[in-house]
């Protein structure tokens, strides 16, 4: 039922923080990687530690490039499509960069694999559910949005339009794709420069400077640590059965803001203190969010046996280590 590896694998957005992971999966099991990545949320730094190795190729470029992508996709036999405009904050600042990147770039790249009948792998996201708090969440789960004026449903609508996509050239033109929507994924390398919440309290607890929780810290959230999460991906694309399905990739361990703050600034030995910040401070007026957001794997765990390894006590303590070693590193 699996594939061989050997493969080459073409990575979009694969100098960003899942991406640089699932790169560093590939190479260590003999495959060869193509990344292309325009470096707007990656950074040439996440797979630094493989300068020099002739098995990955990296192309500083743009998946709106038609030409590039074209030329990639040629090259390689599956692509694994993840550069998208990512985080809370970035999707509320740039909302028409985030629309043309998350919906042009993904027809760009799923007409590629099509041309030259690659299999593809697209990466969705939890934003799919919307405001749908129900739970566990199954991937045939309604979406509940709030009106299109919200840039947060705006962004919800182009993953599902990615989604849509990669299903109607499955069933109509029989492209091998596999849809995951990623939950809260965490761990090294991920930035906390686009609303990322772990990265961001756990710098703000090392630095001594009160945790920012926003609304009332209520809000529940399950964290998988980005190792378990690619492990996930990994399976996925060695399985053919996993053609032509969605799955949901996360972890189930819920855990309020509020708690996730304490619980951070307990495992750093911080002083800090907890601050709420109305959302409307954080992100301007009309910001909505949901009040839980669980997934359930079990089409996952079904097809792969995939569970995750990795509890959030690892995660925080892999983060708070990382932080410090990032601030005795810089001064700041």
């Amino acid at each position: 039922m699996t594939t061989s590896s050997g493969n080459t694998y073409l990575i979009t957005g694969g100098s960003g923080f899942v991406g640089s992971h699932l790169t560093d999966a590939l190479l260590a099991r003999g495959d060869s990687v193509i990344v292309l990545d325009d470096m707007s949320t990656g950074s040439p730094a996440n797979l630094a530690h493989h300068r020099g190795d002739p098995r990955l190729r990296v192309v500083q470029g743009s998946v709106l490039d038609e030409l590039v992508v074209d030329e990639l996709t040629h090259e390689c036999d599956v692509v694994v499509h993840l550069a998208a405009a990512v985080g809370v904050k970035l999707i509320v600042e740039r909302p028409l960069r985030s629309l043309t990147t998350n919906i042009r770039g993904s027809e760009i790249v799923i007409g590629a694999a099509h041309r030259y009948r690659r299999k593809i792998l697209v990466t969705s996201t939890s934003e799919i559910y919307g405001k749908n708090s129900g739970g566990p969440l199954t991937e045939t789960a309604d979406r509940v949005l709030g009106s299109p004026d919200v840039v947060r449903w705006a962004y919800s609508t182009a993953k599902a339009v990615d989604e849509i996509l990669a299903n109607a050239y499955h069933r109509e033109r029989g492209l091998p794709a596999i849809v995951v929507r990623l939950f809260n994924t965490v761990g090294p390398r991920q930035s906390p420069a686009y609303g990322m919440v772990i990265p961001r309290l756990v710098r703000q607890a090392v630095s001594g400077v009160p945790l920012t929780v926003h609304g009332d810290g209520t809000q529940t959230r399950c964290f998988a640590h980005v190792r378990d999460v690619v492990r996930a991906l990994v399976l996925l694309l060695d399985d053919e059965r996993a053609v032509g399905q969605t799955f949901n990739v996360g972890s189930s361990g819920e855990v309020s803001i509020l708690e996730l703050a304490k619980l951070i600034v307990e495992l750093s030995g911080s002083t800090s203190g907890v601050d709420l910040v109305p959302y409307a401070e954080a992100y301007g007026n009309g910001f909505e969010d949901m009040v839980r957001r669980v997934p359930d794997t079990a089409r996952l765990r079904g097809l792969t046996g995939w569970t995750p390894a990795l509890s959030l006590d690892d995660i925080l303590l892999e983060t708070i280590a990382e932080a410090r070693a990032e601030l005795a590193a810089t001064g700041r």
